[in-house]
């Protein structure tokens, strides 16, 4: 069995702007997809590149390269929020979201942050589980004229 491949995560350039829309969208409409109907995957995946062009700049975002490919991307807000964690479809289970989730928690010792939060997907639960976040509440919104489960989850970080 082959070992798994290293990953090199780094701080967001402006230029990676297309890549990450790219990986999301794929991210959505190929893994998520298996939880998820064809009218909530399409209200999910759209993307406004001038809305995230201001979110990605606004707060700390890293990406993960494989290969020095782009493999996954992850955000922080100041208040431990994380908004978001996508990984390439190809790279499922290869630890790109483990690596940038520990850059994220590095970060968060930096900033004296004592908890992070998300708000997941079905489909991002059983990672965000698997790596010590709790659910605090399940909960319906409405994007785009469609219904989502979104779990609430919060992970107390080690002092």
């Amino acid at each position: 069995m082959p070992g798994l491949p290293l990953i090199e995560v780094r701080p967001y350039r402006a230029k990676d702007l297309d890549g990450v829309i790219d990986l999301f969208q794929r991210a959505v409409r190929e893994t998520a997809s298996a939880d998820y109907n064809e009218a909530q995957i399409e209200a999910w995946a759209q993307a406004d590149r001038d809305e995230w062009e201001l979110a990605r700049v606004s707060r700390p975002t890293w990406v993960g390269l494989v290969d020095g490919e782009l493999a996954g991307f992850a955000d922080l807000a100041k208040n431990g929020l994380i908004d978001m964690m996508f990984v390439d479809p190809q790279h499922q289970r290869k630890s790109v979201a483990t690596s940038l989730l520990a850059r994220i928690e590095a970060e968060a010792e930096e900033l004296g942050l004592t908890t992070l939060h998300t708000y997941s997907s079905v489909t991002g639960r059983p990672f965000f589980e698997y790596c010590g976040f709790t659910m605090l509440l399940a909960r319906a919104v409405i994007v785009r004229e469609q219904r989502f489960v979104q779990f609430v989850m919060e992970k107390v970080l080690e002092s």
